[in-house]
């Protein structure tokens, strides 16, 4: 069994800051890729950053110069710090993460969703 559970959401004003988190646990060999998304207007959900095993990292346009992704591997971990942040940001920022639970297996998990509200 693999989990995904998130954290850190909450009710910010705009320009204010929230950091999310996401902890993977259970039968884990290896973790590629972990990400967040969140829902997007005609698509189901949209990709707002990444981070490879080696710390490359995607950003949405949206978010550039806001937000950060990074990672604690030795944790299974990763992170979202979200400045300045703007009520268009508003959403279920869910977590995903491509993992492996031995040599062969590889397959996306997702978190259940923390929700993000940015309101004055």
């Amino acid at each position: 069994q693999v989990q995904l559970v998130e954290s850190g959401g909450g009710l910010v004003q705009p320009g204010g800051s929230l950091k999310l988190s996401c902890a993977a646990s259970g039968n884990i060999f290896s973790i590629a890729v972990m990400a967040w998304y969140r829902p997007a207007p005609g698509k189901q959900r949209e990709l707002v950053a990444s981070i490879s095993r080696t710390g490359s990292t995607n950003y949405a346009d949206s978010v550039k110069g806001r937000f950060s992704i990074s990672r604690d591997s030795a944790k299974n971990t990763v992170y979202l710090q979200m400045n300045s942040l703007k009520p268009e940001d508003t959403a279920v920022y869910y977590c995903n993460a491509d993992i492996s639970r031995w040599p062969g297996d590889r397959r996306d998990y997702w978190g259940q969703g923390t929700q993000v509200t940015v309101s004055s």
